[in-house]
């Protein structure tokens, strides 16, 4: 009798970066693969957004549905920083832009938009910042679109300016001067607006500072 070769079983992650301050960066493959760390990404993502300059008040299903989206969009990137077994302290998201209407609608003439992917969630707990963390979503999110096919990447970030536009503006990205204004509902029970603004960067264009 032949022996029967069992089916190769996907993998449901891959780590991309292991930190000596035990923190890995995690790249979730399918939803399946999520499931360990729902329930931590829930608690970060509600408590990054609720905090300046966004201060955004988001119901555990509006996170989850975040993962969700991000989950189910073809060629997602869908980035977790763990520290220890399941804690998320940070993530970064990306997708096609094709795969987001609301961006295509901002920037349609102004970059090859079948051809640009779409930085689309960073976020790093206020316990892991200041150690290069969120400068290492970005840059592994880079490193890991296909740029066979993608060319340029595209995000948006507070037009504020904060820390975070310094850092991707040391990553390689330029202002595109295109603002975009995003409803969203605040911590103190407000409906309101605030203004982003879309940087943008050509793919394998090298760090202005390492």
């Amino acid at each position: 009798m032949s022996e029967v070769t069992p089916p190769e079983v996907a993998p449901l992650e891959v780590t991309l970066l292991e930190r000596p301050d035990d923190i890995r960066i995690v790249r979730i493959l399918s939803p399946e693969g999520a499931t360990p760390y729902r329930a931590s990404f829930v608690g970060a993502y509600q408590t990054i957004f609720s905090m300046p300059p966004y201060n955004e008040r988001f119901t555990p299903e509006e996170a989850k549905g975040v993962l969700h989206r991000s989950l189910h969009t073809p060629e997602h990137l869908t980035l977790l920083a763990i520290k220890g077994k399941r804690q998320v302290v940070g993530f970064g998201f990306a997708v096609p832009v094709m795969a987001r209407r609301d961006i295509t609608r901002e920037l349609s003439g102004l970059i090859p938009l079948r051809h640009s992917f779409y930085l689309a969630e960073l976020g790093v707990l206020e316990s892991a910042r200041g150690t290069g963390l969120g400068s290492m979503l970005v840059r592994q999110r880079l490193e890991n679109i296909d740029t066979d096919r993608y060319t340029h990447v595209v995000l948006r970030t507070s037009a504020t300016k904060t820390t975070s536009y310094n850092m991707y503006l040391r990553l390689g990205f330029d202002d595109m001067g295109v603002y975009m204004e995003v409803p969203s509902l605040r911590q103190d029970g407000r409906e309101t607006t605030d203004r982003r603004l879309f940087l943008s960067r050509v793919l394998g264009a090298p760090d202005l500072i390492d």
